[in-house]
């Protein structure tokens, strides 16, 4: 990268962190009065907090991509206007549920519809595994996919932090594999806004929490995180799975297990790994410190994967987050 346009996405980074920050602070007396989380059992916090600060984070990302992509930084194809669209959709379905909650049935509708948005408008001849599934198979299992990235993100937003924790390491690993060439220069735009207006929303949201990010955020987060990933698949099918790895085994492991027990999928619960934790003695910051830990862990090994471009390295470095995954996992259901 040269020497200008580095000063130019360092530039977009702080102006996404200033300009999310300003907008929390703008919106905060409003969400204090309309959008305000009141604890119950599986709450992990004691006192009435404002949620909804996802309208914020996502105000500046839609207005900070729109006017990158108007000066021409991170300006190439694809054309993030499908998927910023659809996030715009889904911020406000997430702030209509933070404020009066919906049914599941409409939850899922949006959510298909938005993840139809961004799998229809995927560029031409875009494929995961070419020869593998005809492209209409593939096609439907990138909507249920996505959905079930969306929801991923979503119920492990339950921890101050926990979001940041996830989200930092994910879009910079992302903004690393832009400047080695591997996606293109519109998916590091994408990540890195976002990456910069979670700085914004992490100065709220650190222990204990001044306000949460509400579905407003996690939605919209997930498609948005979603989309970017699967450019990472296509160019290197590893170093995404690293990447989503601890997103997807927390919530897909927690499925499971509950759906072995017997137990009803569609309600809401607190067993993931990360709230076990604190049910066994955890700090909150000790939990989100061990994850966010594990997600540099997880992106420094998906960037020497989708760098070294081989399979025996593929195998071992997968191997090695699968390992450490499990180690962290092991962690925090045997309590401190």
């Amino acid at each position: 990268m040269q020497d200008a346009g580095l000063v130019s996405w360092v530039a977009v980074l702080a102006v996404s962190a200033g300009f999310s920050a300003f907008l929390i602070l703008l919106l905060k007396p409003l969400l204090s009065r309309y959008f305000l989380a009141h604890p119950n059992a599986r709450s992990a916090h004691s006192v009435p907090t404002p949620q909804g600060a996802g309208l914020a984070v996502m105000a500046a990302l839609l207005i900070v991509c729109a006017a990158s992509l108007s000066l021409g930084i991170g300006a190439s194809p694809p054309s993030l206007v499908p998927v910023l669209a659809a996030a715009a959709f889904l911020t406000l379905l997430g702030a209509y549920d933070d404020a009066h909650a919906i049914s599941v049935p409409l939850r899922l509708g949006a959510q298909a519809l938005a993840a139809l948005i961004v799998v229809t408008t995927l560029p031409e001849g875009f494929q995961l595994l070419p020869g593998l599934l005809p492209l209409a198979v593939e096609r439907a299992l990138l909507v249920i996919g996505i959905m079930w990235f969306v929801n991923a993100i979503n119920f492990l937003d339950g921890l101050d932090w926990m979001m940041v924790a996830q989200v930092v390491p994910m879009t910079l690993g992302v903004v690393i594999l832009q400047i080695f060439d591997v996606v293109p220069a519109s998916i590091g735009l994408l990540a890195l806004v976002l990456l910069g207006a979670t700085f914004g929303f992490a100065a709220f949201n650190k222990h204990p929490a001044q306000i949460f990010l509400g579905d407003a955020g996690s939605l919209p987060i997930g498609l948005c995180l979603a989309y970017m990933l699967l450019f990472v698949a296509e160019a290197h099918l590893v170093t995404g799975l690293l990447l989503a790895l601890y997103t997807l085994a927390d919530s897909t492991l927690t499925l499971f297990r509950r759906a072995a027990a017997g137990e009803p999928i569609f309600s809401a619960h607190k067993t993931h790994f990360y709230q076990r934790a604190v049910d066994h003695g955890w700090r909150m910051p000790q939990v989100t410190t061990w994850i966010f830990l594990l997600g540099l862990l997880l992106m420094v090994l998906a960037v020497t994967a989708a760098l070294a471009r081989s399979l025996y390295f593929d195998m071992a470095l997968l191997g090695a987050g699968v390992v450490a995954t499990g180690v962290v996992f092991r962690m925090l259901t045997r309590g401190r």
